[in-house]
């Protein structure tokens, strides 16, 4: 649906400003990658449901699956990707320790999940922008 992808742009432009703000310098690799607050991956498919939710019903079949595949993306957003990105962290300090200045290998991302937060804002905010796109 159009909306969960507008909704997503708004995540990922809402996290490039809160980025920007934090940080207080502007990157604009913020707007198509991963990890931050919100989480764009949950907007997009909390909006989705959503939206099935509202055009077909909420006791559907079409909307069972969209419920059970946004839960999945928003576990993963929370805990195998956030794992990863902590594991990244750990990894690039081990190499910076071992090799110092003589050796430069290519940094693992480390920003990859999203803390528990992050998921529900980006929920939050995905339901919403449907319900009053399309409610």
């Amino acid at each position: 649906m159009f909306t969960a992808v507008v909704a997503w742009a708004i995540a990922q432009l809402t996290k490039t400003i809160i980025f920007a703000i934090k940080e207080r310098r502007l990157d604009f690799r913020r707007l198509v990658g991963t990890g931050g607050m919100p989480s764009s991956h949950t907007t997009f498919v909390t909006a989705l449901a959503t939206g099935v939710g509202l055009v077909e019903g909420f006791d559907t079949p079409i909307f069972a699956l969209a419920a059970a595949f946004a839960l999945v993306v928003m576990y993963d957003a929370a805990g195998v990707r956030r794992a990863a990105g902590k594991q990244a962290k750990v990894l690039n300090r081990i190499i910076d320790d071992i090799y110092k200045k003589d050796f430069h290998p290519e940094r693992l991302r480390e920003l990859l999940g999203h803390t528990p937060i992050e998921v529900l804002a980006g929920a939050v905010f995905g339901i919403t922008y449907t319900y009053l796109c399309l409610g």
